[in-house]
C-alpha cells in the first residue's frame, strides 16, 4: 500500500465539507448577480461580452482548478493509506433542485404554443445526433492519419471501444453510456479516461454554447432566423405572468415549496419502482440489440425528470399556473443556477492538457457535430434556440439541456426536457451506428 501511496498524488482540496462549500458557491453566485445588476462601469461592460451563466459555470470549474474545492479527491494518510472522497453536491442538485427547477419554470407554460415551435426544433435535435454519429469515425480518421497510436489498441483495450461509451453519453445519457460499455466490453480501468474526456469536451461545448447566448441576436441575424415562433411564446408567458404578479405572502410561497418538492417526492417514489420494474423487463428480452437499445428505461434518472416534467405540465392546466405570479419561475431559476454552478466544480481546467490525445479526438468529434447543426441551421433559417437545445438535449441530456434552454427563458426550458427525452430514446440505437462506424474507421 506504500508503494501505491508513493505514486499516487494527494488531490484533497482545501475545503472538503459539502456545507462549506455550497456556501461558497453561493457566495460565488451571489457575486456574479450582484456585479451583473450594476448599470456601468467595469461590469456592466464585461456581462455586455460574458454572459452571467457562463460565469456561473466558469468561476466553480477555476476554483476546483485552484483546489479551493473538488468534485472527487483522493487523500494519502500518515501510514499510507488511501482515502477516496466526493461531494453530493451535484447528485443533490441534480436529483432534487433540477426535477423542482423544472416544476417551477413550467407552471405557466402554455403547451399549444410550446408546439407551435415547429418542426425546425426536432429539426435540429436529430441533426445533433447525425453529427455525433458521424463525428467519431471523422475524429478516428482524421487523428490517425498523423497519431495512429492515439487510435489504436487491440481487444478490450481498442480505442473504439472506450469511444463507444462517448456516443451513448452524448447522444443520451449516462444510462445509454453505461449500455455502450457492456455491449462493447471496453477495459473498465481504461474507462475513467473516457469519462474524463466526456466531462471536459462537453463541459467546453456547453460553456461556447453559453457564450453564443449571450449573442443570439447577432447570430440568429447571421443565420436568417425566423424566431417569431419564439418570440411569440416567451411574449405570452411574460404576459401571463405580469397580469397575475403579486407580492408573494408566506402561503404562497409554502404552497410553491409543496408544488416542486411535493412532485419531486412523487416522481421519486414513482421511479424507484418504474425503473427496476423496466430494467427486470429489458433484462428478459433475448436479442441482445434490443436489450441495450432499451436500457434506458431502467434509469431512475430518466423516470424521475419525466415524470416531474409530465406532472407540471398538468399543472399547468389547473390553477397552480397562477403562482407564476407569486415568483415561481424565479425560484426555479434559483435551483438551476445552483445547477449549473454543482456542474462547473466538476471541471478542473489544469487536467486538460494530461490526455491530450483522447481530447483531440473529442474536439474534433464535437466540431464535426457543431459544424453540422451550423450548416442545416443556416439551410432552414433555424433560430440559434434549436441550435444550442437541440445540441445540448444530445450532449448533456436532461440535466443540462434545461439549463441552456432556460437561460433564452425561464418558459422555455420544458422545451430542453423533451428534447433529451428523445435523446434518452435514441441513444444506445445512435451510439451502436456510431461505433460500427469508428469500428470500420479503426481498422481500415
Amino acid at each position: 500500500m506504500q508503494d501505491k501511496a508513493e505514486i499516487i498524488l494527494d488531490t484533497t482540496p482545501l475545503f472538503t465539507n459539502d456545507t462549506i462549500v455550497f456556501g461558497i458557491l453561493m457566495i460565488a453566485l451571489g457575486f456574479i448577480f450582484y456585479t451583473e445588476s450594476k448599470s456601468s462601469g467595469f461590469w456592466y461592460k464585461f456581462y455586455k461580452i460574458v454572459p452571467g451563466l457562463f460565469v456561473a459555470y466558469m468561476l466553480p470549474a477555476l476554483l476546483t482548478t485552484i483546489g479551493l474545492i473538488a468534485p472527487e479527491w483522493t487523500t494519502v494518510k500518515e501510514n499510507g493509506e488511501l482515502m477516496e472522497g466526493s461531494t453530493n453536491l451535484y447528485f443533490v442538485a441534480s436529483r432534487y433542485l433540477l426535477p423542482a427547477a423544472l416544476v417551477l419554470m413550467t407552471l405557466s407554460i402554455d403547451l399549444k404554443a410550446v408546439f407551435n415551435l415547429g418542426w425546425k426544433a426536432l429539426v435540429m435535435f436529430f441533426t445533433g445526433t447525425i453529427g455525433i454519429i458521424i463525428g467519431g469515425p471523422i475524429a478516428i480518421l482524421l487523428i490517425s492519419t498523423f497519431s495512429p497510436e492515439t487510435v489504436g489498441g487491440v481487444g478490450p483495450d481498442a480505442v473504439w471501444r472506450g469511444l463507444s461509451t462517448l456516443a451513448g453519453s452524448w447522444i443520451g445519457g449516462g444510462a445509454n453510456q453505461t449500455a455502450m460499455l457492456e455491449v462493447y466490453g471496453y477495459n473498465q480501468k481504461l474507462y475513467g479516461g473516457m469519462v474524463f474526456v466526456d466531462i471536459v469536451v462537453a463541459n467546453i461545448w456547453m460553456a461556447i454554447l453559453l457564450i453564443g447566448i449571450g449573442k443570439r441576436k447577432k447570430i440568429n441575424k447571421w443565420l436568417k432566423a425566423d424566431t417569431a415562433a419564439i418570440e411569440s411564446l416567451k411574449e405570452k408567458v411574460s404576459t401571463f405572468s405580469e397580469k397575475i404578479k403579486r407580492n408573494p405572502s408566506l402561503t404562497d410561497l409554502m404552497i410553491l415549496g409543496a408544488i416542486a418538492f411535493g412532485t419531486v417526492s412523487i416522481s421519486h417514489l414513482c421511479a424507484s419502482y418504474l425503473a427496476p420494474f423496466f430494467n427486470n423487463f429489458v433484462a428478459d428480452i433475448e436479442n441482445l440489440t434490443y436489450r441495450n437499445i432499451f436500457t434506458f428505461l431502467g434509469s431512475k434518472f430518466f423516470w424521475m425528470i419525466s415524470i416531474s416534467t409530465l406532472i407540471a405540465i398538468l399543472l399547468s392546466f389547473t390553477k397552480a399556473k397562477t403562482y407564476e405570479g407569486a415568483g415561481a419561475s424565479k425560484f426555479g431559476s434559483v435551483f438551476i443556477y445552483i445547477l449549473v454552478a454543482t456542474i462547473g466544480m466538476k471541471m478542473d481546467l489544469s487536467l486538460i492538457l494530461d490526455n491530450t490525445g483522447l481530447i483531440l479526438i473529442g474536439i474534433v468529434w464535437m466540431s464535426v457535430h457543431a459544424g453540422l447543426l451550423i450548416l442545416i441551421a443556416k439551410i432552414i433559417k433555424a433560430p440559434y434556440f434549436f441550435l444550442a437545445v437541440g445540441s445540448q438535449a444530445n450532449v448533456g441530456g436532461a440535466a443540462s439541456a434545461p439549463i441552456v434552454a432556460s437561460a433564452f427563458h425561464p418558459s422555455l426550458a420544458t422545451v430542453g426536457v423533451l428534447l433529451a427525452v428523445f435523446g434518452y430514446a435514441v441513444g444506445t440505437l445512435g451510439a451502436i451506428i456510431c461505433t460500427i462506424l469508428m469500428q470500420l474507421a479503426a481498422v481500415s
